[in-house]
């Protein structure tokens, strides 16, 4: 039997440094360092304009969400950066900005971050190849177990959306699934699905159910790169995605 396999980059940091050969004094290297007193937004926002190089005088958009997201019982968070003002500045220096524009600014200008609770700090970032027209959307589901929840974000692609699917696993989030929001949208050839999740059917993870939907029209004058169409469901099964263990990954034996 073959299986149809999704194909996940594991995300992985990780910080060490030399011992002090000094027997009276231990000078180790300060590591990333921890949120503290610090409000959580306040600390993200330090943070975030160091690993991003922003400057003082641009424009971005910080974002944060909260849930418990592994099993320490500690509430960690989503903490999504999205930085079009960049985006649109670095289009209108270059060659030709009508077609980045066209593009609806593709590239490396949505980031998300995780913040561990129980470490009290924040991880690097974890970009998102999309359109910066609109930010990075997030909502959690309970997938790879009941005691804690999965991080689910939906980005755009011009007049496409997706959503990707992470567990978070030594601290860390790994991407375990993806598939389209919906796809087409302002031509006649257009696509969508919802998704619904059901027992797993070798482990305690839930099976992903990509179920059928329809797309709405995109309305006359309306943006095909930023509108949000409405979907419609459809509670019809059009693939089943199982996870399996020894590979860390989401398969399906539809064909597809």
């Amino acid at each position: 039997m073959k299986y149809l396999i999704i194909l996940i980059p594991l995300l992985l940091w990780s910080c060490q440094g030399p011992k002090s050969e000094e027997p009276t004094t231990e000078n180790k290297p300060a590591g990333p360092p921890v949120k503290g007193k610090q409000s959580l937004e306040a600390y993200a926002n330090r943070m975030v304009r160091a690993a991003l190089n922003i400057q003082a005088n641009e424009k971005f958009e910080l974002a944060i969400y909260g849930a418990q997201l592994d099993a320490d019982g500690i509430e960690d968070a989503i903490i999504t950066v999205n930085r079009l003002d960049f985006a649109m500045k670095e289009a209108a220096a270059g060659p030709n900005p009508a077609k980045r524009a066209d593009l609806g600014f593709m590239g490396n200008f949505n980031y998300f971050f995780f913040f561990d609770g129980k470490l009290d700090m924040l991880s690097p970032p974890i970009a998102i190849p999309s359109s910066p027209l609109l930010p990075l959307k997030v909502s959690f589901e309970n997938i790879s177990s009941t005691q804690y929840k999965d991080i689910l974000i939906d980005f755009r692609i011009r007049n496409a959306s997706y959503k990707d699917f992470y567990t978070v696993s030594n601290h860390t989030p790994r991407r375990i699934f993806q598939f389209k929001n919906f796809d087409g949208l302002g031509t006649a050839l257009t696509e969508a699905y919802h998704f619904s999740y059901g027992a797993g059917s070798y482990g305690p993870q839930k099976n992903i159910f990509v179920m059928e939907a329809k797309l709405e029209a995109l309305p006359a004058g309306a943006d095909k790169n930023t509108y949000f169409p409405k979907i419609t469901p459809i509670e019809k099964i059009k693939y089943t995605f199982f996870y399996l263990e020894s590979q860390a990954k989401y398969a399906t034996k539809d064909a597809q």
